[in-house]
């Protein structure tokens, strides 16, 4: 048994690790020389910090096509985002059609919902293919009012056209709601095109950023309610919450430290190309799915090598539970994987691991190198023996 030299970080679908320096770099910068309260004083310290916030929200904007960086709300996390459009957008009696392979920060705030009378279709969802347009048609009702999925599972890396899905809701008047956790920073987005009307992303994942950011893209005309209401820097002489966007959905002081980070992260990504950094972990994953169809004792999970998928890895091994396996990889080889549920009981329903304990995710990116990944095969290998 060969140990590596240094740690192995293969959890990037938790939260991305390490960074690009220029992310460290912005955010201690902000700390130290900028950190005001944005577009709460006019002294050059809020200034400043607000001409960073205003820089991250058109950075977004660009990554993902938005109409202007007004539509891009900045949150805490993918989680929060999800809430305000899956809560704004709802009303007793609306009826929601959703795949199984969600996340629970979809799952949760529609089963909430469901106890207040709205109405939720949970759709068989194919592992290798994913969700499709006519899967969608043939559950629609009267009162259908949103499509939510996630744009790749963060349990099988399985992939939904949501440029199809987009189209067809569109076509039906029909709200469509994107989970794009997995793909940010990892898959070209094209809110615009891809006929995406609200679009949760996550600042620490793909886009490199700092953990505690993420944002809601919504589009232009949307009705949305808000969830939370309070102090926005505007209008602070009405009690009603500002119309005006983004101040709309965004009360409270903003993570400016972290927004300078994630601005950072999303240049670092377009500086690189979007496509130079999708071929690479593609090659990482291609590389990681054949050694592993060489074990014996393991399972994949999801699409195979041939198949169009993210860069998640999950896979079962038939004599070793997933979260001792993790452990004998941390310990034993340096390697950081996750074990369990991943907060997605569904999808791990759907694959037929929830009742095992989950699965083993392997989950590597842009900084990782074949030798990690060989690596970690020499590790599954180990691991697979048995206890």
């Amino acid at each position: 048994m060969k140990k590596s030299l240094k740690a192995i970080y293969l959890d990037n679908a938790a939260t991305s690790f390490p960074k690009p320096e220029s992310v460290y770099e912005a955010v201690i910068k902000m700390m130290r020389e900028e950190c005001g309260n944005p577009g709460r004083s006019g002294h050059r310290l809020s200034v400043s910090a607000g001409r960073n916030v205003n820089e991250a929200r058109v950075l977004c904007a660009r990554l993902f096509n938005a109409q202007s960086p007004e539509n891009i709300v900045f949150t805490p996390n993918t989680t929060a985002a999800l809430n305000i459009a899956i809560k704004g957008i709802i009303e007793p009696g609306d009826h929601v059609i959703t795949s199984s392979l969600e996340h629970n920060s979809v799952s949760r705030p529609l089963y909430c919902l469901e106890r207040s009378g709205v109405r939720v279709t949970k759709l068989p969802t194919d592992l290798r293919r994913g969700l499709n347009a006519s899967d969608i048609e043939k559950a629609l009702r009267p009162d259908t009012k949103l499509v939510v999925c996630t744009h790749i599972s963060n349990v099988t890396g399985t992939i939904n056209d949501i440029a199809s899905i987009g189209s067809f809701c569109r076509s039906k008047g029909i709200h469509f709601l994107v989970d794009a956790a997995q793909s940010a920073g990892s898959r070209a987005i094209d809110a615009q095109n891809m006929r995406v009307d609200m679009l949760a992303f996550s600042g620490h994942k793909g886009l490199l950023g700092p953990q505690g950011t993420g944002g809601l893209y919504l589009r232009p005309g949307l009705a949305l309610k808000t969830i939370i209401q309070g102090g926005t820097g505007s209008e602070s002489e009405s009690l009603s919450q500002p119309e005006t966007m983004p101040e709309k959905f965004e009360s409270g002081t903003l993570n400016t430290p972290g927004l300078a980070g994630l601005a950072a992260g999303i240049r670092f990504i377009l500086e690189e190309g979007i496509e130079k950094i999708e071929r690479a972990e593609a090659g990482l994953i291609k590389r990681l799915i054949e050694g592993i169809n060489t074990l014996s004792d393991i399972r994949l999970i999801g699409p195979g090598l041939d198949e169009n998928r993210g860069n998640v890895v999950s896979v079962c091994l038939e004599k070793t539970p997933a979260a001792a396996a993790a452990l004998m990889m941390d310990s034993a080889f340096k390697i950081a994987v996750r074990s369990g549920i991943h907060c997605a009981s569904d999808a791990h329903r759907s694959t037929g691991t929830l009742e095992n304990g989950g699965a083993l995710r392997i989950s590597p990116n842009y900084f990782n190198t074949p030798r990690d990944i060989d690596i970690c095969l020499e590790a599954l290998e180990y691991c697979a023996r048995g206890l």
